[in-house]
């Protein structure tokens, strides 16, 4: 076959990665804490403690008082450019390599440095606001003398403390009591897990059912816990009473606990304390995300180290045409010195600066309200993305769900014929009855409690129900039920209802459900299968007393507990199939035509049924209707994935629809094949794809491609894949704040992505690339100026400029005009958004690489040139007027050529340039050490700088207009 793809076996990659594998507890390990053990905790007797446990002190710094100096030092010097100027600085303190005044390396060096230490000591001082209003708080503390007050901070394991309603849990605690009637609370946990609905909790039933809370004191009894873990959706314990007359044994689970940071939405609580500091569930599970360093950084380092190649080479170069005479090892250090502004030393901060600016853009950006950027590192990312990996539900999707059909097996109903759905209802009620509806076919739910719940019928009678067992909604199983008995009647029943791809397995088997699920999806549902079971009472006094003691178990409780709960998931009566659909977000058609337009391909990796996930990406365009469309067979083995894949090679322009199952099978056995095939679609979707999945596809594309990746989510299951890419977006949506919080930028909608990446993406991306160049011009143009000095005057090791000229050039002479370049912009908003075609060209990096730096290199060379020769050329008698010619020359050709590289201006620009004009005028009162000042009022001195100014600058704005003319860039057009 010569379209056979020549397949090898993968050869697996080991991937470097920064962060830290171990966590919290790997942490505690080093610390000498010991291994994490088990405890036993006697309520309201912290004394009785059988090991040492943290304080419960929330620490987020980095730093002390003590540390706070030597940390940010060391972090800065540990960099090897920070470092090399920190010696050249140091240097200066040995006569025979001194160059000038101290001031000239240590005010540079200590201006940089002063920046990072402010910086540094603002966000300590945040951290240390925010730590101390935690640990401030004041909880009531349960003791024999009564309620105490006590700060959050000297609260112990042991203690028993009230906690009010709208009040923060201040330490890790088992529910014992509540104020509620129903004895019950809810939390509110989206400071924890960033989910937005309640969570229900539930107090020990033992110590509920005691008359006051004071009398939890006079009862002996304690809480085995397992020991500190960063699981916040599992709990594993027991409670135990030894003073009754049989002792009360009570297994505890998440539903009994109250996890540090969550906020108690009703009554008021007792709780005891299990966990404190370090050990908190809050605390485990902060770690520090992989440090994303941008591509444009990257870029930025390699051409500083090009510099400092070329400040070596300059430097040996100037000895060797003194043919090493001498002390020349000498020579060479002090030519390093002399050449050094090649590398600008302020180039990080100019660069660090812009991106604050551009942090402050985007928030304060009105079309994108509630815009959040929580990493302000790597703005630039967004204007050079190449693959934009989304999730579906909640992201294209509105994750709000609308009833569009109901199968019962020989009949199905759409919204259309409610009303027959209505009388059948009417006729038989006691069949379709915990199928949730409301009022408009006849089934309302009119009561609910933690045992009991109630229900009318169209005839107004009331059925009545005690609840036996809840077992609630997990992402592993994938279902959830309920035990029931109907009051009137006696009857047990089992309640279920979950995923169709789990339920297959669960229910009897009949000949319609696969085909009906298949048909469902086709038309974009979601589906749900609702089954029941009859048990008799015998049946389920036997599995209640399997699921008392499995629940009781302290060892592999999960796994226990649920292998007794299979054992009633077996032939279950099939009930009904229900389809919902999930609407698109608004405008989320537009936004994806316009990312693809911008030459950027969207991969959409979704959980949900393949025929859901096609017809989802049908409706919302990721998929044009001119494109085909091939759904990748399903394999299981290395020869099926040989045989599909040459069936994919054999497509062209077609979309890929892939399941997680079958994706794994290619990854494991033909991964660079399957990766080089899928980058060459236009639009990827993988279907039934599990969340290690989504941030393996994500390093996959990195690793592959080299290009840069976005990811986009809204749900917790979406945060491995934010993280892993160069670039993480979260919306805020119903799912919560999970995503939004571990992003870099949060978004409240999908369609604001758009503008994030054409808009702010690009503006970013070029207004750094032209400060970058801009910056380092500046320091080749005096470098360039102090080689021709240098080398005219037989490769003297002496400095052209000494003392504040040397600063002042890159400070105040300059700065802030270069600076403004980050408010310049080639075409407005409106017309970046209009056209994305514009976007496309910032992904071959065009405004900084290779090219463009050696052109600004040539510039700096022919103006450092121009104006060190014409001032030598030009000046009378004293050297102090070559020193004047030269260097007002040299800010005036500086402060021309930002406006020539200017393309929109801002009023700022127009400030910034006269205000650095005017500090330089002014200043040449106070510069007499350096400037002769009855010089520079002559008439000779003007002509003199303008004539070399005019030289140095009108060629480069000859240029700039013939090459607008005759060959335009791509936005020239739509500016005119």
């Amino acid at each position: 076959m010569t379209d056979n793809i020549p397949l090898q076996p993968v050869r697996q990659k080991k991937r470097m990665d920064s962060r830290p594998r171990g966590g919290c507890c790997e942490w505690l390990r080093c610390c000498g804490a010991g291994e994490p053990r088990p405890r036993t905790v006697w309520l309201g007797h912290p004394e009785k403690r059988d090991q040492r446990y943290p304080r419960n002190v929330i620490n987020n710094q980095k730093y002390n008082f003590f540390t706070f100096l030597p940390g940010v030092l060391f972090n800065q010097f540990k960099y090897f450019f920070n470092l090399y100027f920190l010696l050249l600085a140091c240097s200066q303190f040995v006569p025979e390599m001194r160059l000038g005044a101290l001031y000239t390396y240590w005010v540079p060096l200590g201006f940089v440095l002063a920046v990072t230490i402010i910086r540094e000591a603002v966000e300590e001082i945040r951290c240390y606001v925010r730590d101390k209003e935690v640990n401030s708080q004041v909880y009531s503390r349960l003791t024999a003398r009564g309620t105490v007050k006590v700060k959050s901070s000297s609260i112990q394991v042991g203690d028993l403390i009230i906690v009010e309603k709208n009040q923060r849990v201040p330490a890790d605690m088992i529910f014992l009591r509540t104020s509620e009637k129903n004895g019950s609370c809810f939390l509110r946990t989206d400071q924890l897990d960033g989910e937005t609905d309640w969570k229900l909790r539930l107090p020990v039933a033992c110590t509920q059912r005691l008359p006051t809370a004071a009398d939890l004191l006079q009862i002996r009894s304690y809480v085995y816990a397992e020991e500190p873990n960063i699981d916040i959706h599992n709990f594993v314990g027991t409670f135990t009473r030894e003073d009754s007359d049989a002792p009360i044994s009570e297994s505890l689970s998440v539903e009994n606990a109250l996890w540090a940071g969550t906020v108690t939405a009703s009554g008021t609580i007792v709780g005891v304390v299990l966990y404190t500091g370090r050990e908190l569930r809050s605390v485990m599970n902060t770690s520090n995300p992989r440090s994303k360093i941008g591509l444009f950084d990257l870029e930025v380092n390699c051409l500083t180290k090009i510099l400092f190649g070329a400040l070596v080479v300059v430097s040996l170069v100037m000895v060797a045409l003194q043919h090493f005479a001498g002390r020349w090892y000498l020579q060479i250090i002090r030519f390093l010195l002399l050449f050094s502004n090649i590398i600008p030393i302020s180039l990080r901060v100019n660069l660090d600066m812009g991106k604050i600016v551009y942090s402050w853009v985007i928030r304060r950006d009105s079309k994108i309200p509630g815009t959040v950027v929580r990493s302000s590192t790597i703005p630039e990312q967004l204007g050079r993305i190449s693959y934009l990996l989304t999730d579906k539900t909640g992201t294209l999707t509105q994750n709000e769900m609308v009833f569009k059909r109901l199968h019962l097996g020989t009949v199905a109903y759409g919204l259309d014929s409610m009303d027959e759905v209505q009388s059948h209802i009417f006729s038989i009620y006691t069949q379709v009855a915990l199928v949730q509806w409301t009022e408009s076919v006849g089934l309302t739910l009119v009561g609910r409690d933690q045992s009991s719940m109630q229900l009318r019928t169209p005839g107004d009678q009331i059925l009545n129900f005690t609840i036996l067992q809840i077992f609630p909604f997990t992402y592993e199983s994938k279902r959830m039920g309920i035990i029931v008995r109907d009051e009137s009647t006696g009857e047990i029943t089992f309640y279920m209802k979950g995923a169709d791809v789990v339920m297959a397995g669960i229910v009897q088997y009949n000949d319609w459900l696969e085909e009906e699920c298949g048909n469902m999806a086709r038309e974009g549902l979601r589906v749900l299968v609702v089954a029941k079971k009859s048990l008799a009472e015998e049946q389920y006094q036997d599995f209640e007393a399997r699921y008392v003691q499995a629940k009781l178990s302290v060892h592999d409780r999960s796994l226990k507990v649920a292998t007794v709960i299979e054992s009633l998931e077996m032939e279950m009566e099939l009930l009904c199939l229900t389809g919902v659909e999930d609407q698109l977000q608004a405008d989320v058609r537009p936004t994806l035509e316009t990312l693809r337009n911008a030459g950027i391909k969207v991969w959409m990796l979704t959980g949900d049924k393949l025929e859901t996930a096609t017809c989802t990406a049908k409706n919302a365009h990721l998929v044009t209707r001119n494109q085909d469309i091939h759904v990748f067979r399903l394999v299981t083995n290395r020869g099926e994935a040989h045989l599909e894949l040459n069936a994919f090679r054999r497509k062209h322009d077609c979309a890929l629809v892939i399941s997680g199952d079958s994706l794994e099978v290619c990854l494991k056995y033909y991964e660079y094949e399957f990766m080089e095939l899928a980058c060459q679609c236009p639009a990827v979707v993988c279907c039934r794809c599990a969340p290690t999945q989504k941030a393996q596809i994500v390093r996959l594309l990195q690793e592959r491609t080299g290009k840069l990746t976005c990811a986009v989510g809204d749900g917790g299951n979406d945060v491995s894949m934010i993280q892993e890419s160069d670039c993480g977006v979260g919306v805020e949506g119903k799912e919560g704040k999970q995503a939004s919080l571990a992003a870099d930028f949060s978004i409240t909608q999908f369609k604001h992505l758009g503008r994030l990446l054409m808009v702010h993406g690009r503006n970013s991306y070029k207004r750094s690339a032209a400060l970058s160049q801009f910056v380092i011009h500046r320091s080749l143009c005096i470098s360039t100026m102090q080689a021709v000095f240098s080398s005219v005057f037989y490769f003297a090791s002496v400095p052209l400029y000494q003392g504040f000229l040397i600063i002042g050039y890159s400070t105040i002479y300059t700065m802030f005009p270069v600076f403004s370049l980050v408010l310049d912009k080639d075409v407005k908003s409106e017309v970046a958004m209009l056209y994305p075609e514009l976007y496309k060209d910032l992904l071959k990096g065009r405004p900084l690489s290779y090219k463009t730096f050696l052109i600004w290199v040539l510039i700096s060379i022919y103006q450092g040139s121009t104006i060190m020769y014409g001032a030598l050329l030009l000046f009378e008698s004293e050297f102090v007027h070559i020193v004047a010619i030269s260097f007002t020359s040299l800010i005036l050709t500086e402060l021309l050529m930002v406006a020539l590289t200017i393309q929109t201006w801002h009023w700022l620009m127009t400030v910034a340039e006269l205000l650095s004009l005017a500090c330089y005028i002014a200043s040449l009162v106070f510069l007499h050490e350096f400037i002769d000042v009855y010089f520079i009022a002559t008439l000779s001195f003007l002509w003199k700088v303008s004539v070399i100014t005019l030289i140095s600058c009108l060629p480069l704005y000859v240029l700039k207009y013939l090459r607008r003319r005759f060959s335009p860039p791509s936005y020239s057009k739509l500016t005119s």
